[in-house]
C-alpha cells in the first residue's frame, strides 16, 4: 500500500505550527516594586514572590488581582527556609498568574494581619501590569 504524500504534508504542517506558535519567553519573575510598572505579552506567566512570615500573623492579602489581563494559576503558595534552623523565620509567598488578555490593570497586594480592622498595611506591593 502506498502513502499518499501530498495528503500528508498539510498535516504535517498543521503540527510545526502549533509547535512553533508556542509561549513567548514563557516565565517572567517579579520580586519587587522596581521591577514596576511590568509589561508583559498575551500568554506569558508571571511569577510572583514576596517575603512572608505568617508566624507573626501576617499575610499578604490580594486588593486588586490586575483580573481584566491576568488570570491566576492557583493560590498564594509560601515556602519557609529549609536551612534556617529557626523556627518561626521568614520565608517568601508567591503567585502565578497567566496574562490572558491586551490591556492594562493593577496588581495590588497587602501585608497586613486580618484581624487588625482600620490598621494601615505594614507593607503594600502595587504593579501596574500592562499586557500587548
Amino acid at each position: 500500500m502506498r502513502l499518499a504524500l501530498p495528503c500528508l504534508l498539510p498535516i504535517g504542517l498543521v503540527w510545526l505550527a502549533g509547535c512553533v506558535h508556542s509561549d513567548p519567553a514563557s516565565v517572567v519573575a517579579l520580586e519587587d516594586e522596581d521591577d514596576c510598572p511590568l509589561q508583559l505579552e498575551s500568554r506569558q506567566q508571571l511569577v510572583l514572590t514576596l517575603p512572608s512570615n505568617p508566624s507573626t500573623g501576617y499575610r499578604w492579602q490580594v486588593r486588586e488581582s490586575a483580573s481584566k489581563v491576568l488570570r491566576s494559576l492557583g493560590p498564594e503558595v509560601y515556602s519557609s527556609p529549609k536551612d534556617s534552623g529557626v523556627v518561626g523565620s521568614a520565608g517568601q509567598s508567591t503567585w502565578r498568574f497567566q496574562a490572558v488578555q491586551a490591556g492594562q490593570d493593577t496588581l495590588l497586594l497587602v501585608y497586613r494581619r486580618p484581624w487588625e480592622v482600620g490598621v494601615e498595611p505594614a507593607k503594600a506591593f502595587d504593579c501596574a501590569i500592562t499586557v500587548e
